[in-house]
């Protein structure tokens, strides 16, 4: 049976959302913790994830090597997606305004930059890979693939998520749902058509890797996923009723974002193990490649499929970074917004699709540096959650003078000590512009930056893991005195200038 609130999440007229930072009303809080898989499974179910098993052989690892790293990377990451989402039926704000409780209100500038700068390559990165899968479809069809193909596919999916982000929270939450149906049903299709090109043998046969390659597939799989959608994580749970299910919130939330990815995996690792031409040809066009094997009157299907999903994971990227600007500092309505990283996330498409030819190089290389700030935060945030015992008083999350303060010294020394340290344990050899990191691989005697901890990443690790026990172990005062102050008046009376 449907939920009377869900029925009136999808009766209501569609018209741009007007709310960007601000708080969400109990009027319009609606439906369940269940109505979050939707937009999460939506943005989660894209055929990239089956080029997931193709990164993942890619640091030299077995089968079973890659599905452990994949599962535990996957489940994990999203869990922490689950734990912040909590945050938003407590506090009825985007994710990057509830942050403003550990880090006062204007030194919540810089993680929100750090996220906005996140969500806005993600949708770039996402919008990239729909044009290159178009392009390629269309190609083997004999209907041309060349540079007119690209700008016309180009311009069209830029205009799906660029209306989508700049619509809001309503257009988003029903073609999350659409596009979960039609991407469902035509994948499995997929994975039907070309099972006959798995083969057991050749996948059994790949070598196992050492443990520090493991490490490596196991925290790529964690940035590639949860950690990528982390700092948005509670911009859709802030629409849920204010007492809702805080474990239905975490449990929805991970399982939504976590059953699409884990079955792509698995399969994408016997496809990219069956076939080393086709595990080599994802590097440079993880969707393209994946037409090869499929008979041709299942191409125009599966451009349909590949391009929803990743539209899919685009737009709530392109609205998160939206609301993240805005955290950040930037003064204009949340559609203006959206509508500026939209023109950003076409300008790094045209990067992507027609300047660059090695996408696998530069996308590890972006997913992990941008990763270790984000687990820094990431990890501030939970155990700033962790140790609150009430809600949030959401007019003092804009307020510079109220509990929050302006600008909190020990979270931001955190984060920038946590990163620091991070940056310091990673390597991204393949983007020449970031081999200035790994700088503590040799002096930690890690072997240095050709050594075999080089591409483990422990970074990544390092980072949340400081993030979390630095504020467990130092922010607990700082939040009693917060929360020891009574209730603050709402905005709409609050004194100017007090």
């Amino acid at each position: 049976m449907t939920d009377s609130s869900d029925r009136g999440a999808g009766t209501r007229q569609l018209q741009v959302e007007t709310h960007g930072l601000d708080v969400i009303g109990d009027a319009e809080r609606k439906g369940t913790p269940r109505t979050l898989f939707w937009p999460w499974f939506g943005a989660n179910v894209s055929i990239l994830g089956l080029s997931y098993g193709s990164f993942a052989l890619g640091f030299g690892i077995s089968f079973w090597q890659a599905l452990a790293a994949g599962v535990i990377g996957i489940i994990f990451s999203f869990l922490l997606c689950g734990f912040v989402a909590v945050a938003g039926k407590r506090g009825s704000a985007p994710t990057m305004v509830l942050s403003r409780a550990a880090y006062g209100v204007r030194g919540n500038r810089l993680p929100s930059v750090v996220s906005w700068m996140l969500t806005v390559g993600w949708e770039t990165v996402l919008t990239a890979l729909a044009t290159m899968a178009t392009a390629t479809v269309l190609d083997r069809l004999g209907w041309g693939g060349g540079t007119g193909t690209k700008v016309v596919a180009l311009i069209v999916v830029g205009a799906l998520v660029v209306i989508g982000g700049v619509m809001g929270f309503d257009l988003i939450m029903r073609l999350q749902t659409v596009i979960t149906v039609v991407t469902g049903v035509l994948t499995v299709v997929y994975i039907g058509l070309v099972a006959d090109h798995i083969h057991w043998s050749a996948v059994s046969a790949v070598p196992s890797g050492s443990a520090q390659e493991f490490i490596g597939a196991l925290v790529f799989m964690m940035t590639g996923f949860g950690l990528g959608w982390v700092n948005a994580a509670a911009d859709y749970s802030r629409y849920l009723p204010r007492d809702s299910s805080g474990r239905g919130v975490v449990g929805w939330t991970t399982f939504g974002a976590s059953v699409a990815p884990l079955l792509l995996l698995v399969f994408g690792l016997l496809l990219a193990g069956s076939s080393t031409e086709l595990n080599t040809a994802i590097a440079a066009d993880p969707i393209g490649a994946l037409t090869t094997i499929l008979p041709t009157w299942f191409l125009i299907p599966f451009a349909a499929v590949a391009v929803l999903g990743l539209v899919g994971g685009a737009v709530l990227d392109i609205y998160s970074s939206g609301l993240a600007l805005l955290a950040a500092g930037l003064r204009v309505p949340r559609y203006l917004a959206a509508l500026l990283d939209g023109v950003l996330m076409i300008a790094g498409s045209i990067y992507i699709v027609f300047l660059t030819d090695d996408f696998l190089g530069q996308f590890i290389g972006f997913l992990t540096t941008l990763g270790v700030p984000v687990a820094a935060w990431c990890g501030v945030m939970l155990a700033d959650l962790a140790l609150r015992r009430r809600d949030y008083d959401e007019a003092d999350l804009f307020r510079t003078r109220g509990r929050y303060g302006d600008v909190e010294p020990l979270p931001l020394l955190l984060t920038l000590g946590a990163t620091a340290i991070g940056w310091g344990l990673v390597t991204n050899t393949a983007a020449g512009w970031l081999e200035w990191q790994g700088y503590l691989l040799g002096p930690l005697g890690l072997g240095g930056k050709d050594g075999s901890w080089a591409y483990a990443n422990l970074g990544v690790l390092a980072a949340l893991a400081l993030g979390f026990l630095g504020t467990l172990a130092l922010g607990r005062g700082r939040v009693r005195t917060q929360e020891a102050r009574p209730p603050s008046l709402p905005l709409d009376v609050e004194v100017p200038g007090a």
